[in-house]
Order: C-alpha cells, then structure tokens, then sequence
C-alpha cells in the first residue's frame, strides 16, 4: 500500500486494514520479571494499538524524499521508548504531504499523530498546535481559533500566533489577525511570520509592503520546508503580477517550480498569466499539469477557458462537467464564483455562497456573495455585499471587476473608477471574467469615463 489517502480511505475503514495491534514492541518474557521502575513505566504507557496509533502507523511508502522521511519518522515512533517527539514531527511530515499532494486525506492522518500524542501527554501543546493547524487547513475555522486562544494563553510561541491571525483573517476578523501576526514576527522573524505580514498587509491594501514583506520570507528561506519556499515564492509572484512587475513575477515562480517541480499553485499562476497574455496554447499545457496536480475548481475552471480560447470545445465541456460534478464540495465558494460568472445555476450559486459566508465572513467571501447575489438578480443587495469585500481595501483582481459590473448595472456614479481599477489588473482575470469587464466598458453611462478612470487604488 502506498498511502493511505484521499480521504483517508473513508477514514475509519481503516481499522479493518489493522487485524494485528501495535503490541510486539518490547515483548515481555515472562519468567524474568522486568525491575519495579520499568514495570511502573509499562503500566502508564498508553495503549499503542489504539485507532489514532494504527492510523499514524500506516506503512507509508513512496520514492521522494518527504515519503522517506514519513517512513523513517513511523520507525521511530514505532522503536521508541517515549514516542512523543517523533510523533509530533511525523503529524507535521504529513502536513508537508497534505500541502504539497492537495490531498487533504493526509492531514486527517496528522490529526490522527496529534492524538496519539495526546494519548501519551494530555496536556501536549504540540499535539494542541498540531490539531490546530489540520483544523485551520481543513476549513474549520472556529475549532482552530478555539485552539488557538488556548495556546496563546498558555505560552509565548509565535506559531502559536500565526495559528491565530490565520484563524481569525479567514473569519473576517482582520484588525485581530494583523495584531497576532504582529505578535509572531516579534517574538520569531522567519520565513512563516513574514509571509503572514506579507498576507495581512495585502489584505489591507499595502501591496507594496507586502512584496517588501514577502522577500524578506524568501529570503529567510533555510528556515521553512520546500513546500514553505515554493509557497512563498508563489506567493511573492502574485503580488509582484499585480504590481506589473511581470519579470520579477516570472523568476519567483520559476523559482517556486526550482524547489517543488511542477508545483500547482506556480502553475496555475503561469497559466494565468499567459491566458492574460494571450498565449492561450502555451496556458493550456501549463492548466493541464496544474489540473492533474490538483483538480480543485479554480485549476479546473482556468483550464476550462484556456480550452476555450483555443476552440477545443468537447475538452472544455469535459472539464467543465467535472468541475461541476465535485465544486460543491471541494470549494464550495470558487464553484459559486464560476457559476456566477457563466450565469449558470445562479440559485446554487447563490446558496453556496451565503453558506460560506457563515464559516468565513472574509472580503473574499463577501465577494462571493456580492456575485452570486448580482446572478440571481439581487442587484442592490450585490452593492451592499461588495462594500463589505472592498472595505478593507484589498486589491484584487476579481473584487474590481465584480463592483464594476454591479456598480454599473447600478448606474452608480463610481463605476468607471471600478472599473479603472479592474482594468489595470485585467490580465489576472481569466477570459469568462474579461467578457465580463468588457460588456461593462461599453455601457453607455461608463463609456467615456472608464478610459479616463485612474486605476491607482486608494
């Protein structure tokens, strides 16, 4: 067996995998009795044949190095006296897997690390932190803030505070997140903090601090994973496309790809970028690899209308099928965006939309809201929902264009500005958004004013 992932093979069908407990550690021979301290010892050690261990210990097997390194940390745990410190680097080993698979099956088994670990010490922060971050990456936002607030209260340890901001930003709760962000770079500049400053400065509007603040996380590149690098060069790449910066852009994902080769996030960036450019072949191929790394609906959808640009129209179908087969549930609000955007199921995407906003009221789901709502005909409650999104004065691509076309269909007097603003961003939305842009351009009250419009930002 290779993995145990996706899904965890239903999780806990696992046991049935196990039919031998985890129980010929340290055999005893009976007829030498073991001295009273040892015998002590055996007597408060946690039972190791419990569902979490078992799960822990699914033979991993695999040729890259992270596989080799789960393999050896499971040896470990498995030889050890006292497991706990291997335990907790083989639930955090299997958060590297999870981040660079997409297969969110691995984190369930990270989970699984962190209570065995709790098994042996009930009151394990690192099984805590641990818990923490599978339930933030899981979407589980108000479990992982909980968590959180109990480890900032106990100790001073800044991923504890990056745990926080993270579970705070993704509820909406910026002014908070900015500060335990701020907390963590205080007490532990490295590579994670400064990429949380980096995200909360853009978030408010500061893109140029945030670049600043995301090559300063490059650059303390020796303390994080190659996932963490190639994550943060991805991410630095975003912001440098949005600043127009398209060389410094292209070498921090070429960089990225340097430390996890065809890594989906730097492809679907650079598929993105191309598709902008108009080298829409050249972004199919780039989709394609991204897609078979990580079919979630934003790869799906971008491979989509690559596919379309280039008129291979049954490919596009085929892709758009399964996109719409497994959006729902595997990012409910991309899906609801991409409905929205082709005027499709506009009730479903209206009802995803408003779902998410209950477990993450970020502007990125107040955007989500705003579209679907405008789809589904709801114009005046559209513009009520963008202002929340545009509150924080992010600057994102996506945002623009959608309060350009809502502001527009509003005839409000600030359309044009909107839509300035988009279209200095144009080549980071994807061609079904772009028709979008261009129908709003051409209206007639914004026709004039919109190529006038100054797209600096406020």
């Amino acid at each position: 067996m290779n993995r145990m992932p996706p899904a965890l093979r239903a999780q806990f069908g696992i046991a049935a995998i196990f039919t031998v407990a985890i129980t010929s550690f340290a055999a005893v021979n009976v007829a030498s009795p073991l001295p009273t301290e040892v015998a002590e010892k055996k007597a408060r050690a946690p039972d190791r044949s419990s569902l979490a261990w078992q799960i822990a210990l699914v033979p991993h097997l695999g040729i890259e190095p992270l596989d080799e390194q789960i393999a050896k940390t499971q040896q470990a745990v498995s030889a050890a006296a006292d497991p706990r410190p291997h335990l907790e680097r083989l639930g955090w080993l299997f958060v590297d897997k999870a981040r660079v698979t997409h297969d969110s099956g691995f984190y369930k088994i990270a989970e699984n690390c962190a209570l065995a670990l709790q098994e042996w010490d009930k009151n394990s922060a690192g099984a805590l932190l641990l818990l923490g971050h599978v339930a933030q990456s899981l979407h589980r936002f108000k479990e992982a803030e909980a968590i959180a607030r109990q480890l900032v209260a106990r100790r001073e340890f800044a991923f504890d505070h990056g745990l926080l901001g993270d579970a705070l930003a993704d509820q909406g709760k910026l002014s908070e997140a900015i500060a335990a962000y701020q907390r963590m770079v205080n007490l532990q500049p490295n590579l994670q903090s400064y990429s949380r400053v980096a995200h909360g400065r853009w978030l408010k509007g500061d893109l140029m601090g945030a670049i600043e603040a995301a090559e300063l996380a490059a650059r303390a590149g020796s303390q994080g994973s190659a996932e963490s690098l190639a994550w943060t060069f991805t991410r630095l790449a975003t912001l440098q496309a949005q600043a127009g910066a398209g060389q410094k852009a292209e070498a921090a994902w070429v960089a990225a790809k340097r430390f996890v080769p065809d890594y989906a996030p730097a492809l679907l960036l650079q598929g993105r970028m191309v598709l902008g450019a108009g080298q829409a072949e050249e972004a199919v191929t780039l989709l394609h690899r991204a897609v078979a790394k990580n079919p979630l609906p934003e790869y799906q959808w971008a491979l989509a209308d690559a596919l379309r640009a280039t008129n291979r129209i049954p490919e596009a179908v085929a892709a758009e099928s399964e996109l719409g087969r497994r959006g729902s549930a595997s990012d409910p609000r991309t899906f609801a965006l991409y409905l929205a955007t082709r005027g499709e199921q506009t009730d479903l995407a209206l009802r995803l939309a408003t779902r998410e906003l209950g477990d993450r009221a970020d502007v990125f789901s107040y955007d989500a809201l705003a579209w679907a709502q405008f789809g589904a005909g709801r114009f005046t409650e559209a513009w009520q929902a963008i202002e929340r999104a545009l509150a924080e004065g992010t600057k994102d691509a996506r945002i623009f264009l959608h309060a350009a076309v809502i502001a527009v269909r509003l005839d409000r007097a600030d359309a044009g500005e909107w839509i300035g603003r988009a279209r200095s961003l144009e080549k980071l939305l994807l061609p079904s958004e772009r028709e979008h842009l261009a129908s709003a351009v051409k209206a007639p009250a914004v026709a004039n004013t919109a190529t006038h419009s100054s797209p600096t930002a406020r």
